[in-house]
């Protein structure tokens, strides 16, 4: 069992409990899931770039990704229905936990200039979205390998019925959140 999800056990269900006054621990808000997006708009042009995407993506989340394909066609992106645009991967269970653990204490406190993270990208039902500039933040993509800096969309999906109670949680995980 990876330390987070132990920690989630002894400290934060506890913490959970008494501050919204659960009568059982199965009311706790909990990680459901965590989906990492790229979206590629130079894959029209560079089929290259999807490789080297998929790369990156399968060195930091340790899975495969899953192509993202467009919904309709746009003439003026030169974009057709079907045409390959991204790549996601949905992380759940163990490899989840390992990675929100990594994004907490290894990978935030590597960005430049580092504030603390918006309270402001919860969506309304407790899920938080943030963006990295770049993926060369992770331990684990080799600067040298790489042929372009990417963006990375990380989508944390929670249990939270309201964006108090999710950011209570990702709080209590060690999410560090600015301070305003």
């Amino acid at each position: 069992m990876s330390r987070l999800k132990e920690r989630y056990r002894k400290e934060v269900i506890p913490h959970l409990m008494e501050l919204y006054g659960y009568k059982n621990i199965m009311q706790a808000p909990r990680l459901d899931k965590v989906v990492l997006n790229i979206g590629l708009g130079e894959a029209i042009r560079e089929a290259k770039a999807l490789e080297a995407a998929e790369r990156d993506l399968i060195a930091i989340s340790g899975q495969h990704p899953v192509i993202t394909r467009a919904k309709k066609s746009i003439a003026s992106f030169r974009l057709r229905s079907g045409m390959p645009i991204g790549l996601k991967v949905t992380l759940r269970g163990e490899r989840m936990y390992d990675f929100f653990d990594k994004l907490v204490n290894a990978v935030l406190p590597r960005v430049r200039e580092f504030q603390g993270l918006s309270r402001n990208s919860f969506d309304g039902w407790g899920n938080y979205t943030l963006g990295l500039k770049e993926q060369i933040i992770f331990p684990e993509v080799d600067y040298d390998k790489i042929d372009k800096v990417r963006g990375l969309e990380v989508s944390i999906i929670t249990t939270a019925r309201t964006d108090d109670e999710g950011r209570h949680l990702l709080e209590a995980l060690g999410m560090p959140f600015s301070k305003d």
